[in-house]
């Protein structure tokens, strides 16, 4: 069984529609990359998965669930963790506050992600104001490691960061991929970092499903097509 399936997904706001067929489908255990041009709906993608935007048609489930009618903090209890786009960090709570704002049990601690991150075990009592944006990013994954998440979604995480801190990134998204057994959903525009982690792709042209498959599929003229500039 899938652990997550959309079909065939449409989603608006307001008299806008956004997404417009949108089919991916996730196994358990596997590193999917949703791919696509800037405004071509995958943020959407992710807001309707996470329930934070209500879709039209279409069907979304979660390891053999139905998930349409659950509000977002639902959604996120059965083990969605999501790493949003532009960190949210709470600026005025102290590092290890924000890790702990939304835990819950299971094997991802204050020390696993301080393992994972050795910066935020070094700047556990700082304010997540006075960090770095790479350190801010950190906070925002291990935030949602702690909340012991079947599928980790990451939207964006390394966008703007500098280039020895997005290598600190992917390294432990292969870390993660390696010895855990926790899906994840990467949204990036870097081909040639996501070609090193994720199993398969799924790309979107006008909040439309246009090719999915493994990421060994991607030809340069695929790439060209709906990824280039």
């Amino acid at each position: 069984m899938s652990l997550l399936e959309l079909k065939g997904i449409t989603a608006s706001y307001g008299p806008a529609q956004a997404l417009f067929g949108v089919d991916l489908t996730l196994e358990p255990g596997a590193v999917c990359a949703l791919m696509g041009r800037n405004g071509m709906g995958k943020s959407s993608t992710i807001r309707v998965i996470c329930r934070l935007l209500k879709h039209s048609g279409g069907s979304v489930s979660f390891d053999g669930r139905d998930i349409a009618a659950l509000p977002p903090h639902r959604a996120a209890r059965l083990g969605l963790g999501l790493v949003p786009e532009g960190r949210r960090c709470f600026p005025n709570l102290t590092v290890r506050e924000n890790l702990i704002a939304a835990a819950r049990a299971g094997d991802w601690d204050l020390d696993r992600v301080a393992e994972l991150f050795p910066r935020l075990g070094e700047r556990a009592g700082q304010m997540a104001v006075s960090l770095s944006g790479g350190e801010q990013q950190m906070l925002a994954i291990g935030r949602a490691l702690m909340t012991n998440p079947r599928l980790l979604i990451l939207d964006e995480a390394t966008e703007g960061l500098a280039p020895v801190v997005r290598q600190e990134i992917q390294a432990a998204i292969r870390r993660l991929k390696s010895e855990t057994g926790m899906a994840i959903l990467l949204v990036d525009k870097s081909l040639s970092e996501l070609r090193q982690v994720a199993d398969s792709a799924v790309i979107l042209e006008r909040g439309t499903t246009v090719w999915a498959g493994p990421m060994s599929g991607i030809t340069p003229e695929i790439a060209d097509q709906y990824l280039g500039v």
